[in-house]
């Protein structure tokens, strides 16, 4: 005899007089989840590739540093001591932040063409700019990080503009 029969057989026995519930009481069954996904993995994986490429950034008590791979300590040492010429030079004061990064734009490219090594941005150190800080000051330095022109940059010594200002060091053409 089928086993299975017999199952169902004892289970209508067992029922018998049972009244089902009515549907409206009914619970639906738990729906499975869907596994979990990092949702910004990509972005958090780009902003890692992007960083990577940019080099190194350093910021302590306002003095500011930057280097490409590539560019060697003992280079970005003499930079920030100033002992590169410096063969043009560009003063942002007073422009907006717009203004500034297509001024700035400008300059690097047109310094880059004429196959300069080195050259001084003087972006003040925004001590005026109220409590949200120095706005062409970072702004200045994320421009710079950016392009790939730049090899280096470094806070200028002091009879140049210390933090007010950096030497830049271009990638010749």
């Amino acid at each position: 005899m089928d086993s299975g029969n017999d199952e169902r057989s004892a289970f209508r026995e067992a029922m018998r007089g049972v009244t089902p519930l009515k549907a409206q009481n009914r619970v639906p069954p738990a729906r499975r989840r869907p596994p979990p996904r990092a949702r910004l993995a990509r972005a958090a994986r780009c902003d890692v590739l992007e960083e990577s490429l940019r080099g190194e950034l350093v910021d302590v008590a306002g003095e500011v540093e930057f280097r490409r791979d590539g560019v060697g300590r003992e280079t970005l040492h003499r930079l920030r001591q100033g002992r590169f010429a410096v063969e043009a030079e560009i003063d942002l004061h007073g422009l907006t932040r717009f203004e500034a990064e297509e001024t700035l734009k400008e300059f690097i490219g047109s310094c880059v063409a004429r196959g300069y090594g080195c050259v001084r941005v003087v972006h003040g150190k925004g001590s005026r700019s109220g409590p949200s800080g120095p706005v062409l000051k970072t702004a200045v330095q994320e421009w710079l990080t950016r392009w790939d022109a730049v090899l280096a940059f470094a806070s200028a010594d002091r009879r140049h503009g210390g933090s007010g200002a950096v030497y830049v060091l271009l990638r010749r053409r």
